[in-house]
Formats: C-alpha cells, sequence, structure tokens
C-alpha cells in the first residue's frame, strides 16, 4: 500500500514534530559532513528547509557546535550533546516533542529530500495512524520515517545503539510506504565520494533547468 506525492501545504491540523537526527560522528566522511558545502550552503541547511512550515514542532539532536548554532539561525531549536549512541539522540528528541500525535525523523544528511514527500507522509498518517510510514524509491524503503504515538514508547526505550527503524523492523506488518519522485530524494551523504556524486547531479540538475528555459 503506498501514497503518492501531492503538494507541499499544511497537511493536517494534528500537532506533528520533526526531529532532523543530526548527531553521526561522520567517520567515514573523515569529519563533519553535514557542514559540508552543497551549491554555496551547508548541507543539513537543505534537509532543514525541506521541513519548513510542516510541523507543529521541530527539533534538532546534534554533537556539532556549528550545527546547533545554523539550525538556531533557521529557526529549529537544537539540542546539543554528547551521548554516543544512536538511540540516545532519539531519547532526547522525543523528549523534546512530548504532546506530538506522530513524530517524523528526518536524516541532516539527506539534503535532496522534497517538502512534497514529507507532506504526503505527514498526510498518510494523520489518515491510517496505525501504521508507520516510510519514504521509499524502487522497491527500497528508507527515510524519512514517521511514527504515529503508539509507537512513542518503543521509540523511548530502543536498545544500545539502535534508532527508529529497530522499531519499524519490530512492527514490519504495520509498516506502509510513501513513494518519493526520485532515487535523489532518499540519497545520504556518508563519504566524500557521495558528496560529489550530489554535487555533480545538482549541477546537472540546473544546467537541465536552465536550457530548457
Amino acid at each position: 500500500m503506498g501514497h503518492s506525492n501531492g503538494n507541499a501545504e499544511e497537511p493536517t491540523k494534528r500537532k506533528h514534530g520533526c526531529i532532523v537526527m543530526a548527531s553521526g560522528a561522520g567517520t567515514r566522511f573523515g569529519g563533519n559532513k553535514l557542514m559540508a558545502d552543497l551549491c554555496g550552503e551547508p548541507l543539513i541547511a537543505c534537509t532543514i528547509r525541506a521541513t519548513d512550515n510542516l510541523f507543529g514542532e521541530r527539533v534538532a539532536v546534534t554533537r556539532h557546535a556549528d550545527v546547533a548554532r545554523l539550525c538556531d539561525a533557521m529557526g529549529i531549536p537544537a539540542i546539543l550533546h554528547d551521548k554516543p549512541l544512536r538511540n540516545d539522540a532519539v531519547l532526547l528528541g522525543m523528549e523534546a516533542l512530548r504532546g506530538c500525535d506522530a513524530v517524523m525523523f528526518v536524516q541532516g544528511d539527506q539534503p535532496l529530500i522534497d517538502p512534497r514527500t514529507i507532506a504526503a507522509l505527514l498526510r498518510a498518517v494523520a489518515d491510517e495512524p496505525g501504521f508507520i510510514w516510510r519514504a521509499s524509491f524502487g522497491g527500497v524503503a528508507g527515510a524519512p520515517v514517521v511514527f504515529p504515538s503508539w509507537a512513542f514508547d518503543e521509540l523511548r526505550s530502543l536498545p544500545p545503539a539502535k534508532g527508529g527503524g529497530f522499531v519499524a523492523k519490530a512492527h514490519a506488518n504495520r509498516v506502509r510506504v510513501v513513494q518519493a519522485a526520485s532515487a535523489w530524494e532518499m540519497f545520504d551523504v556518508d563519504t566524500p565520494a557521495n558528496l560529489q556524486a550530489l554535487r555533480r547531479h545538482v549541477a546537472q540538475s540546473a544546467q537541465h533547468i536552465d536550457g530548457a528555459r
């Protein structure tokens, strides 16, 4: 079962929360990938902008002071921490968003996620809150992921080093997907080579748009 994208507009009056996951150490990248340049701005800025005007509350969870400053400047509160594990970051985000009907996890290193896909995920969980909803392309489910309130207790009590995917796998029969428009929406940056591939794609897309004018 899947939903297609609609317009990127406020999908519901319910209180939906967004946690931007920005705590990766960047080991494979060789540093803080979230502040790497993508077309003249930090990579994570693209991700944050895709979440604008769609949520009742947003929060970013990060180990990086420069990411926290950027988030604050872009109007999204940031939790700066030094906890080592992924479940720690999830818990910090969940504790900051108490009172939400659903919470979406957005990966900070996924800069081409389309706000229309995010809005479609929110409409899906509002219409059918019995399910966990994930973005998908080409038959592969990934992030963002939006969890309804029945999953919150499990998200707050994850095993060490586990993230939301652990809960989704535990309830595989209750996972549904929203189709992204492009595989690039779900492309995340783990290595310098990934970043170079992303920059090439963005440059080629810009050239295509300019050529069509």
